[in-house]
């Protein structure tokens, strides 16, 4: 089947681009948050593509009053992959790698009209690739970048405008658990555990980025810090595995109350970096370990809902409030220099993870 896709150069197979290899579990997705200097007025995007399961779903969600207002959507993929709309919720590619922009058509009470633009060239990541005995559990590329909001997001008649707001977007694509859960585990089973912290940082003239995925012992198969000044190229960044986070969590929760980042590069003056968590919103609205709304479910032709969630009434140890991002104050220090900015501290810890003495599966 023939669409839109193949009459540009993307091919990553020998068939049309409605074909992506053979794992049903391959995925294609954007994300944006954006929020103010003060860590207020906190907004988000998800929309994913799920080419062997024909769905494309999109999740628009932002934080007033201490209420996370949320829209979910999902249609029928119909195999066209480069239709970025899924009902009211749109994204439009201006510039690639630099301008994109976030249209919501008036629906239950949401509208909006967003433009990001990157303050730098978009930083890859190293590939992630992690298996469970045999099975391929995560295989995805990402890039991801800061940038500058402008525009505006109407919730019930109350528009606010965002410009002035910071944040970062993403672009990952590849293998991870999409849909319906399989129905055959892979033998021997084993108690999940994933441990995974992401942290892209807002600062006056240059952003922070830091992520880790670790095993139970607390051993890393994923990270890497980089400084990246405003408007530097690929080539222009320091970029870094000599980089350690360490957390103090709530009592009784998985969630931080602090979090400490040291980034050591050659060459240059170790970076230490204080997280304070000002505002908590939960993944679940963007579709992340949502009960209903996961990523690439079959919900119909079009289908759209919304929610709205109570963040003061966060729930230890419930699976779908574990996956959380934290908008924090950080201040930077290093060479001399002190610098405050904001940034994200996404968190999502399930099973062991020796370093904070975790041993169950979702509370200890």
């Amino acid at each position: 089947m023939l669409t839109q896709g193949d009459d540009y150069p993307i091919h990553q197979t020998a068939e049309p681009i409605a074909y992506s290899g053979t794992d049903r579990n391959f995925y294609d997705r954007y994300f944006f948050n954006g929020y103010q200097a003060d860590g207020s007025g906190f907004f988000a995007l998800a929309f994913g593509v799920y080419p062997h399961l024909n769905v494309a779903d999109a999740h628009f969600s932002v934080v007033r009053g201490g209420v996370q207002h949320c829209l979910h959507a999902s249609r029928l993929l119909a195999m066209e992959r480069m239709d970025l709309s899924v009902g009211p919720i749109k994204i439009e590619i201006v510039e690639p790698l630099n301008i994109l922009r976030i249209i919501v058509s008036e629906h239950e009470g949401f509208s909006a009209d967003l433009s990001f633009t990157g303050r730098a060239f978009p930083v890859e990541e190293p590939r992630f690739t992690r298996r469970i005995g045999p099975r391929t559990f995560m295989d995805y590329t990402r890039m991801t970048q800061n940038g500058h909001w402008s525009g505006w997001i109407e919730i019930d008649g109350v528009r606010e405008d965002v410009g002035g707001s910071v944040g970062t977007r993403d672009r990952s694509w590849g293998v991870r658990p999409i849909g319906a859960s399989d129905p055959q585990p892979t033998v021997p089973q084993q108690v999940p555990q994933f441990f995974w912290i992401w942290s892209p940082v807002n600062f006056a003239d240059a952003s922070l980025f830091f992520h880790i995925n670790a095993d139970g012992a607390g051993k890393p198969w994923n990270s890497r810090a980089v400084w990246c000044p405003d408007k530097a190229g690929p080539d222009d960044r320091i970029e870094t595995e000599q980089a350690s986070m360490s957390l103090t969590l709530i009592p009784g929760m998985r969630h931080a109350s602090s979090a400490s980042l040291i980034m050591e590069a050659d060459g240059q003056p170790a970076r230490h970096a204080a997280f304070q968590p000002i505002t908590t919103f939960l993944m679940r609205g963007l579709g992340y370990g949502h009960p209903t709304w996961g990523h690439g479910g079959w919900k119909g032709e079009l289908v759209t809902e919304r929610e709205d969630i109570d963040l003061s009434n966060i729930v230890p140890g419930r699976p779908d409030h574990l996956h959380i991002q934290a908008v924090c104050k950080v201040t930077v220090s290093g060479g001399g220099e002190t610098e405050v900015g904001t940034g994200i501290l996404e968190q999502f810890i399930i099973g062991a993870y020796a370093p904070l003495g975790l041993t169950s599966l979702v509370a200890d």
